[in-house]
């Protein structure tokens, strides 16, 4: 009996898990119409499976449609195909679902459009830990290190080649077994799309080895974490950079400058939903290379928001290549993530904010004072705390949908309860397991 070739409709949840339903791959052309069904109350499984309250019960029924622009179809070794397509919740008449995450990101989309004229443009840097393989000591972006892995490195870009993604680099980074895959920009909603791609097909890359990669936020509190970096710069409607004016601080020009600021301002609200596990706020600490404060840096890799170097030499290709970084962020969900991140920046916008000047010390070292005198503050530093900030906040409440924060709370919360009697290495065990 010949198998029967299936697609798996999907979508990236609260939780950061790719989650849905498959169906016969000769039923597509209806799908993409018609989706899936879906259930409301999904939206409340935590990474761990348990379920947060919640307040649909077991009522309801929703739609998983499939967006043919989101594909991805690629084999692996003695023709395993993964084949699956992200796609947008929808209630029953085809409205957006208030809770489905990549319709939030398409509204803050709109909003930064409506408000800049501009579209963004993104990619994500991910790194990623491979559980069982044997790692090479003493070879933090060392050849050798490479060399071990460079089959896995080799399969994983010519996947994301084949699904139409861009694949730019792969290195063996600083930790244990660890590695970085960087990928090119991409417009808009499609940007956190390939981020989830690149991570599910890491993994099947890695599964196809007989490897098993996880991208939790950190696995030894001892050791290093596992961040995610986010790139962004603007283009207008004509496809014109809008990143970039040489007499503008650091580079940025107005428009950039202003949607820093208000990623810098809103940045202690918005990190429950950039960097969202409990053991995040392990990694998120001062001379880990992550984020620890709301600060602007200028090729620092301290920062929480970092204005990038280029290698163009003539204007024009400077303004192309331009781009500031978001650090603050590790195994989220990506289109939840982005979303907070542009309608922070775009209220920045809104409130003609200018970015601050960028840091070049250690802000560890200084006093709360010193630090609350020159607009500093230290990131929340646990998830609990993140939450009160987000949950407190009117001005990020109106980006999203009445219910989603409370519905989002409760998640987490039964993520953070689930581990409540956890020390520190059981809850890392625990994240390394789940992602």
């Amino acid at each position: 009996m010949m198998p029967m070739p299936l697609i798996f409709a999907a979508t990236c949840d609260l939780a950061g898990k790719v989650r849905g339903k498959a169906f016969p791959s000769d039923q597509l052309e209806k799908r993409l119409i018609r989706g899936v069904g879906w259930t409301p109350t999904n939206v409340q499984i935590t990474c761990f499976d348990t379920i947060a309250e919640s307040p649909f019960g077991a009522l309801g029924d929703l739609l998983l449609i499939p967006d043919a622009a989101a594909e991805a179809r690629v084999s692996f070794d003695e023709g395993v195909q993964q084949h699956f397509i992200l796609g947008d919740i929808t209630d029953l008449d085809g409205a957006p679902w208030d809770f489905c995450t990549r319709s939030l990101l398409k509204s803050a989309l709109q909003r930064l459009e409506r408000v800049a004229g501009v579209r963004l443009i993104a990619a994500f840097e991910h790194e990623f830990q491979l559980k069982g393989a044997a790692s090479v000591p003493n070879q933090a972006y060392g050849r050798e290190g490479f060399e071990v892995q460079r089959q896995l490195c080799e399969i994983l870009m010519a996947a994301l080649a084949e699904v139409g993604l861009s694949p730019d680099s792969i290195m063996k980074e600083y930790g244990p077994a660890q590695y970085e895959v960087v990928i090119g920009p991409e417009v808009g909603v499609r940007a956190a799309d390939a981020a989830v791609i690149v991570r599910e097909l890491t993994r099947s890359a890695a599964r196809s080895l007989g490897e098993e990669a996880t991208f939790t936020p950190i696995r030894d509190v001892a050791s290093v974490g596992n961040g995610v970096h986010v790139h962004m710069s603007f283009e207008g409607a004509d496809g014109q950079p809008m990143t970039y004016d040489p007499t503008g601080p650091c580079g940025m020009s107005e428009l950039t400058s202003a949607f820093a600021a208000g990623v810098l301002k809103y940045l202690d609200r918005i990190i429950a939903m950039t960097a969202p596990s409990v053991i995040s706020y392990e990694r998120l600490t001062p001379h880990r290379w992550s984020a620890a404060y709301n600060n602007l840096g200028f090729r620092d890799r301290e920062a929480s928001l970092r204005v990038c170097p280029v290698t163009a030499k003539d204007p024009a290709s400077i303004a192309r290549q331009f781009n500031i970084e978001y650090r603050a962020a590790d195994a989220a969900c990506p289109h939840l993530a982005l979303a907070a991140i542009v309608h922070a920046g775009v209220q920045g916008v809104e409130e003609g904010l200018s970015a601050p000047e960028p840091t070049e010390e250690d802000l560890s070292l200084l006093s709360p004072a010193v630090l609350a005198e020159r607009g500093f503050v230290r990131l929340p530093e646990t998830l609990s705390a993140a939450l009160d900030v987000l949950c407190g906040d009117k001005t990020v409440a109106r980006w999203f949908p009445k219910a989603f924060l409370p519905v989002y709370r409760a998640h987490k919360q039964a993520e953070i309860d689930y581990l409540s009697e956890d020390n520190i290495a059981a809850k890392c065990a625990a994240y390394e397991q789940t992602y």
